[in-house]
């Protein structure tokens, strides 16, 4: 036995010798090289492998098969690890070892609802001639600009209202840069009193009970979508033992929703101060906030400020704060989600419990907040949360910010009180529907938040009235539609949409969407294979985009047979 076994382990061990590189791609000195050089003196911890992807994509234009191997060496990470990640994200172009790198610059059109009934596929048909073979023109799914409909991203310059002549002198001209008008800098906010509240609560004049307190009789919901009250959320979340995290989400890439970028680009030390009182409330380490990949002059503008809010600290040990980049992933909206994409890994919702305030970033208990919930906190705090509740009509209390896009003549978002109709919102905000037509639908609630059509044009739009009807508000994103359009019509963007962003993660999603998506394409719909496709999507999927998914066609069956006819 003892001769068997001796000639078996020679072999094993002189396996091991041969092999003396990990597993995988032999890495490319030259490559390993430039990877250094990129990342520098950074970071190489897990959590900051998209920073440094696209470090590489915005280097190189694209992530090669050799710096993907030594990106994984440097930062001591399975070649299998990263290689997932990278081809998760839209944004990032992986070539691999014979294939051909895309062109150096792209152009990416948004084929998003309110886009689309802009004219986005004329542009989508007629640009590649036009632009030519060094430009790579690919549809996009929202870019978040719904207002300024149709828009294409020349790199990362997005151009509004957009023609083919204006991309065309888009891409031979150089960067620009958008300001906003209005723009509220650190020193125009400080001048103006910012940051005063925040040193009240540190210095005393406030206590965290009250403020807490505060938050919960303004009845101020989370205003991503999921509608959780935020003064609970903070309570809930300072139970935990410490050390407790923060994450903020400005991945706001629901089609049809703008309002955080509108805020964003206008008044940052608004959001930032409430950010920062919600932080000293709960007792929070560290702060992490994630901004969609989309709003590149968001990010720089946002880097910039923050630079000068540390500078100037308004409070003594105040919490580091993280800001970190999506990659194009609208999947990443969804607040576990989120947090794995912060890791550093594929986007892909948890299963739950525990729950993001028990487990969330790096394993401790963490606030998760949209950008507009912290953006209303300061002003809640200094005029008291009855000041919120006196606002609202038809029974509903508090302010929403709408983002209407769409066939009406001013779209934009709209402060206005919750519980507003739909023909209310259009009327007195929106200066009426476009010349030459008439109000025909509606989607309350972005693309997940269903269709209505323009006779139901009297229901108050809030959190938990839209739900006897197959709908909900969302993060209030109304796109209206007029007698141009066809609900059948948005319902194949729609669907279109969910069957491109599906993580891929639950067999109900991935393989429902592309099916609901295929089946809603035919002439005539088969409206009982739907309907079982339907509930089966909705008991079973992980998280809200495949059990939201069906909302868009369920509405359609139901509401606008005519069509189907």
């Amino acid at each position: 036995m003892n001769q068997k076994i001796i000639p078996i382990v020679a072999q094993e061990v002189s396996k091991q010798r041969k092999r003396q590189a990990p597993k995988g791609r032999r890495v490319d000195p030259a490559a390993l090289a430039e990877v250094q050089a990129l990342l520098g003196q950074q970071s190489r911890q897990a959590d900051m492998l998209i920073e440094h992807l696209h470090k590489l994509q915005d280097h190189f234009g694209h992530l090669s098969s050799a710096h993907l191997a030594a990106l994984a060496q440097e930062m001591r990470l399975a070649q299998t690890e990263v290689y997932e990640v990278a081809t998760f994200y839209h944004h990032f172009d992986v070539v691999k070892e014979g294939e051909t790198a895309p062109a150096t610059l792209t152009v990416r059109v948004c084929d998003g609802l309110s886009c689309e009934m802009a004219g986005a596929k004329t542009l989508l048909d007629k640009l590649p001639k036009i632009l030519g073979k060094d430009v790579r023109v690919i549809a996009a799914p929202c870019v978040g600009r719904c207002e300024q409909a149709p828009v294409a991203v020349v790199g990362q310059n997005p151009v509004i209202g957009a023609t083919c002549d204006a991309v065309e002198k888009t891409v031979k001209a150089a960067a620009i840069k958008h300001t906003p008008e209005g723009f509220i800098d650190h020193a125009a906010y400080l001048a103006a009193g910012g940051y005063a509240l925040l040193k009240d609560c540190i210095s005393g004049k406030h206590d965290i009970e009250s403020v807490i307190t505060t938050m919960e009789t303004s009845g101020l919901r989370g205003l991503g979508g999921a509608g959780f009250p935020a003064g609970r959320k903070w309570r809930i979340v300072r139970a935990e033992a410490g050390p407790r995290l923060m994450a903020v989400n400005i991945d706001e890439g629901e089609p049809g929703t703008f309002k955080d970028r509108v805020y964003l680009e206008r008044d940052p030390h608004r959001f930032l101060e409430g950010m920062l009182i919600a932080a000293w409330a709960v007792g929070i380490d560290k702060i992490y906030i994630y901004l969609r990949d989309e709003y590149h002059g968001c990010r720089a503008m946002l880097e910039s400020e923050l630079q000068k809010l540390r500078a100037a600290a308004p409070m003594a040990g105040m919490p580091e704060i993280f800001l970190r980049r999506g990659a194009g992933a609208y999947i990443c909206g969804e607040e576990s989600a989120m947090i794995e994409s912060i890791e550093g890994k594929r986007g892909m919702p948890r299963l739950r419990p525990p729950y993001v305030a028990q487990v969330g970033l790096f394993g401790r208990p963490t606030l998760e907040h949209n950008f507009e919930t912290l953006f209303w906190v300061r002003e809640i705090l200094e005029k008291g949360g009855d000041w919120f509740t006196s606002h609202g009509r038809n029974g509903r209390k508090g302010l929403r910010s709408f983002s209407v896009s769409g066939r009406v003549r001013s779209p934009g978002v709209k402060l206005a009180p919750a519980g507003i109709t739909i023909q209310e919102l259009i009327d007195e905000h929106c200066g009426g529907m476009l010349e030459g037509q008439t109000f025909y639908a509606y989607l309350p609630g972005g693309a997940s938040g269903g269709i209505l059509p323009a006779s139901m044009n009297n229901i108050p739009l809030d959190f938990d009235t839209l739900q006897p009807y197959g709908c909900f508000i969302g993060s209030a994103a109304v796109m209206v539609l007029s007698d141009k359009d066809t609900a059948v019509g948005a319902a194949r963007n729609l669907m279109q949409f969910f069957k491109h962003e599906s993580c891929g993660q639950c067999t109900p999603c991935r393989n429902g969407t592309a099916k609901a998506a295929d089946l809603i394409d035919k002439p005539k719909w088969d409206l009982a294979l739907l309907a079982d496709l339907s509930n089966v999507m909705r008991d079973a999927s992980i998280c809200g985009l495949g059990q939201a998914a069906p909302n868009p066609v369920d509405c359609v069956v139901k509401y606008f047979p005519h069509e189907l006819a």
